[in-house]
């Protein structure tokens, strides 16, 4: 089945023809570990994961890189606002990060390089910047010379007064032009430094990703992907240092990037009340709903994310499981409706519309298919019961070994006609928040 995705670079859709069609190799910029993510940060994990799942159903074998920066100027302020250990707080939300995605149903990346691993690399290819003439030193810093390349700016589109504009750092007096960017630069002994031919000092945002993704991927590779938000000055600047350092004509040759993120149809904002980070999410609401949540509309779109499109997620896969009533395995085969949806330029909604469908049809064949389908989307990974019963963070405990009695009581009393009894045990247990569903098979419970 031939794959399709949109390139940013040439803001057209294209057949995908990777460089080797024996190994595919993929880069995705992931989080700088300051903080909790919110939900912007999850929404790019969870798409790029539906990517690596169907580039990996489609060719032998990929190599997915998703980097964790622990090294920027936030953990910096982060640490000196908190008196937190900086080594510490990368620590724990690194792995906070990584509990949390997985809950949505990520799939870990094939590397997950970290940037204090990989200074050395950074310095080298600052040297080469040098050497090159794409960069120079001034006043302790590194600067990448935005002149010295002729294609700067064809990732982005930006018009030079654009450029100067998006800078990330204000104009310096050692600046060559006001549109050069950081590649390295100095540490006072408060700050985290490292030796380099330029005295001690950290490296620039940009040059972190374009040493990891080479490190790991080749001077080229097939796809990188973001957040739009990156497509300048990050993925901008990474595409004009890797280019200039490793003399080639493009570093990735698709580029990806997933659209913005709404949340309750504003921006988000701690100010408006509507910020919300992951790790808090799952105290109120299962995984697998957010990840829904996050495939309904096409990666490209803006999405607006609201705490009641989770509870209608939840109740769509309330629908799903008690489809598959949690008996019939899945099938070998991924359903060709969803592989094809998939292949044109990741249409996760069609996707889900396909599963939408197979619920139509309630033969043995089709729920087989639909698991199949569902679980290659990262959902429906539960068993029945856990599904059921998963309960809010702070959630009044519930004694299972009760709840079971009461249904067997229950259930004596309705086949001895003491239906008086019966709903006053289902009354008891409506208070306590439990739903009973009565079937052909017997009662089951969940939380309401």
């Amino acid at each position: 089945m031939t794959l399709s995705i949109h390139n940013t670079l040439h803001r057209t859709k294209e057949v995908f023809d990777p460089i080797s069609a024996d190994h595919v190799r993929m880069y995705v910029c992931g989080p700088t570990v300051y903080d909790y993510a919110h939900i912007g940060n999850a929404r790019p994990v969870v798409i790029f994961d539906v990517l690596a799942r169907l580039l990996r159903h489609l060719y032998p074998k990929v190599t997915y890189v998703r980097n964790i920066t622990d090294i920027d100027d936030k953990i910096n302020a982060a640490s000196r606002e908190s008196g937190e250990d900086i080594r510490a707080i990368t620590e724990r939300t690194a792995k906070v990060f990584q509990d949390d995605m997985a809950a949505l149903g990520a799939l870990p990346p094939d590397i997950e390089p970290r940037c204090t691993d990989h200074v050395t690399q950074m310095i080298t290819m600052t040297e080469q910047l040098i050497s090159s003439g794409n960069a120079y030193e001034a006043d302790g810093h590194v600067m990448f010379h935005v002149p010295s390349m002729a294609e700067y700016g064809q990732l982005s589109r930006h018009s030079r007064d654009e450029l100067i504009a998006g800078a990330r750092i204000d104009v310096a007096p050692y600046k060559k032009d006001p549109a050069d960017f950081v590649l390295w630069k100095p540490s006072d002994d408060l700050t985290p430094g490292w030796e380099s031919p330029w005295g001690r000092g950290r490296p620039g945002w940009h040059i972190e990703c374009s040493a990891m993704a080479q490190t790991y991927l080749g001077d080229e590779f097939d796809i990188h992907g973001g957040g739009q938000d990156l497509i300048f000055p990050h993925h901008e600047n990474e595409l004009a240092q890797s280019r200039c350092a490793n003399h080639t004509n493009g570093m990735a040759r698709y580029w990806m990037h997933n659209g913005y993120l709404m949340a309750e149809g504003e921006k988000m904002s701690k100010s408006l009340g509507n910020f919300y980070t992951v790790h808090d999410l799952l105290d109120e609401f299962p995984g697998e709903a957010i990840r829904l949540v996050l495939l309904q509309t096409h990666y490209r779109q803006p999405l607006d994310f609201t705490k009641e499109g989770i509870a209608e997620a939840r109740r769509t896969l309330d629908k799903w499981y008690r489809f598959n009533d949690g008996n019939q395995s899945a099938s070998d085969a991924i359903p060709d409706g969803i592989i094809s949806a998939l292949s044109d330029d990741l249409n996760t909604p069609k996707a889900i519309a396909e599963l939408h469908r197979l619920t139509a049809d309630p033969s043995e064949e089709s729920k087989a298919a639909f698991l199949a389908g569902a679980q290659f989307l990262g959902l429906m990974q539960q068993e029945l019961d856990d599904w059921f019963r998963w309960s809010p963070a702070g959630a009044t405990e519930i004694d299972e070994a009760v709840v079971d009695a009461l249904i067997a009581e229950r259930t004596e009393a309705r086949l001895g006609k003491n239906f008086a009894r019966s709903d006053e045990i289902r009354d008891e247990l409506a208070a306590q928040g439990i739903v009973l569903e009565d079937s052909v098979d017997g009662t089951t419970w969940k939380r309401g």
